[in-house]
C-alpha cells in the first residue's frame, strides 16, 4: 500500500489538461481558465465620485461662503463644462468628477437654496473620489490561468470588459457501479437480496459540482464479459472512467480485470487510508481510470480525496486547490488513530467539528450531515475536544 499523498501525487502526475475552448462569459461560471485574464480597460475609467453630494474645489468647500450650482453629473451622464472658483456641481455616485473639482462633499453636509449651496463644517478630510485606475489598469492580470471562475472571479471577469473567455473543456466522466446485489433506486424492495445503488449518484453529483459532465452511468452484475463491454464503451465515450466497487480480492471483484485488453497501465492498487483502502488508479492510454470502494460512504470520501483533484487537473486547475486542509477546533474527543491515515466524517457546529457517531464505511445516514473530513495521521494520539485538527471541506 502507498500513502494518500503518494497516491494523489501519482494521479496528478499522470493527468493532463484537456483542450481549451472559448465561450461567452454568461456560460463561464465554474469553469477553469485556460489563460490569464487581462483587463481591457482601466477601472475606474476616470476619477469618479464615491458618494452622492457636490463636486467642488476643496478650498471653496472649506470656506464659509455660498457656492453657485452650475450643473449636475450622474453615472453615464457627466457634466460637460469646467468647474471654477465659487462653483459646485451636483454629483451622484459613480459620476465622472468634473474638470476643476478636487473634492466631493456628501449631501448630508449641504444646505441648498435654489442654485445656491453652502456646507456645514466637519465634512472632511475625506474627498470621496475614486481615482482613475485605482482598482486596476488596462493590461493588468486580474485572473490567472488555472483559476476557477467562482462567483467572485466572475465579477472581475466581467469588470475586465471580457465578452468571451478561454477555458478548459469540461471533462466527460463515465461511471460504472458493479455488484450482483445492486438495484436501481425504487426497485430494491422487489428482492430481499438487493440494495439500492447509491454510490454513483453521489459521485456523479460531486463530479458535476467540480465542472465535469457525466457521459454515462452504468450498473453491471459481476459478469466479466458484460463488465468488459462497459469498460470499452466507457473509454470510448469519456475522458475519465470511475469504477465503484469490485476492487477487493474476492472471486467477484472484477474492477481491474474488466479493463484487460484496453491497455490499462496500473499506477497503484491500494492506499493506506481509512476508509478507502481498495482505491486504485491507472491510465488507459491518455484516459485516467479511478477505482473507488463499493461502500457508498467510502466511495464518497475517496471521491472527494482523489476524484475532485483529478477533475480539477483535467481542467488545468491550480495544484492543491482541491486538497487544502484547514485548522479547525474539535467539538468532541477522538480516540487514538491506528496504522492507516484516517479521514473522519464530521459536521460543523458552533463548538467546532463534531465527528459522526458512525464511521462505518457502509453507513449512509451520517453521510448527509457530514460536511468536513478530519485528517488523522498514522498512530496519532487521542485528540480532546477543543484541540486543533486539520480538515477538508467535504
Amino acid at each position: 500500500m502507498i500513502s494518500y499523498e503518494e497516491a494523489l501525487s501519482r494521479i496528478l502526475s499522470a493527468v493532463h489538461r484537456l483542450p481549451s475552448e472559448t465561450i461567452p462569459i454568461a456560460q463561464a461560471a465554474g469553469r477553469f481558465l485556460a489563460q490569464d485574464v487581462r483587463a481591457a480597460i482601466d477601472a475606474p475609467r476616470a476619477d469618479v465620485s464615491a458618494m452622492d453630494g457636490y463636486a467642488v474645489r476643496i478650498a471653496d468647500a472649506a470656506g464659509e461662503g455660498t457656492l453657485t450650482m452650475i450643473g449636475e453629473a450622474a453615472a453615464g451622464a457627466p457634466f460637460a463644462g469646467h468647474l471654477n472658483a465659487g462653483e459646485a456641481v451636483r454629483i451622484f455616485t459613480g459620476a465622472h468628477l468634473p474638470m476643476g473639482a478636487d473634492c466631493v462633499v456628501m449631501q448630508e453636509y449641504a444646505e441648498r437654496d435654489g442654485d445656491k449651496v453652502r456646507f456645514r463644517q466637519g465634512f472632511g478630510p475625506a474627498r470621496h473620489i475614486r481615482t482613475k485606475a485605482s482598482d486596476f489598469s488596462a493590461g493588468d492580470v486580474l485572473l490567472e490561468k488555472g483559476q476557477r471562475l467562482d462567483p467572485r472571479a466572475m465579477v472581475s471577469l466581467a469588470g475586465a470588459d471580457m465578452a468571451t473567455v478561454e477555458v478548459a473543456r469540461r471533462p466527460r466522466i463515465a461511471l460504472i457501479a458493479t455488484g450482483d446485489e445492486l438495484a436501481d433506486p425504487g426497485h430494491a424492495a422487489q428482492s430481499a437480496h438487493a440494495i439500492p445503488e447509491s454510490g454513483s449518484f453521489g459521485v456523479a453529483a460531486l463530479a458535476e459540482s467540480r465542472g465535469a459532465v457525466i457521459s454515462a452511468r452504468m450498473t453491471g452484475r459481476d459478469e466479466l464479459d458484460s463488465l468488459a463491454r462497459f469498460a470499452r464503451d466507457a473509454l470510448e465515450s469519456a475522458d475519465c472512467v470511475v469504477v465503484i466497487g469490485g476492487a477487493s480480492v474476492g472471486d467477484h471483484d472484477l474492477a481491474r480485470p474488466m479493463f484487460a485488453g484496453t491497455g490499462l497501465e496500473e499506477h497503484f492498487a491500494k492506499v493506506a487510508i481509512k476508509p478507502g483502502k481498495p482505491v486504485w488508479f491507472g491510465m488507459a492510454g491518455e484516459k485516467p481510470v479511478l477505482g473507488l470502494p463499493g461502500n457508498p460512504s467510502s466511495a464518497m470520501v475517496t471521491a472527494r480525496l482523489f476524484l475532485a483533484p483529478l477533475i480539477a487537473a483535467l481542467q488545468g486547475g491550480r495544484a492543491g486547490a482541491e486538497t487544502q486542509f484547514m485548522p479547525h477546533l474539535l467539538a468532541a474527543d477522538l480516540p487514538p488513530n491506528g496504522s492507516r491515515e484516517t479521514f473522519v466524517r464530521a459536521r460543523a457546529t458552533q463548538e467546532g467539528l463534531l465527528p459522526a457517531s458512525n464511521q462505518e464505511s457502509g453507513a449512509q445516514a451520517p453521510l448527509a450531515a457530514s460536511d468536513w473530513l478530519i485528517r488523522r495521521a498514522v498512530g496519532a494520539d487521542a485528540a480532546a475536544a477543543g484541540s486543533v485538527v486539520q480538515a477538508l471541506a467535504f
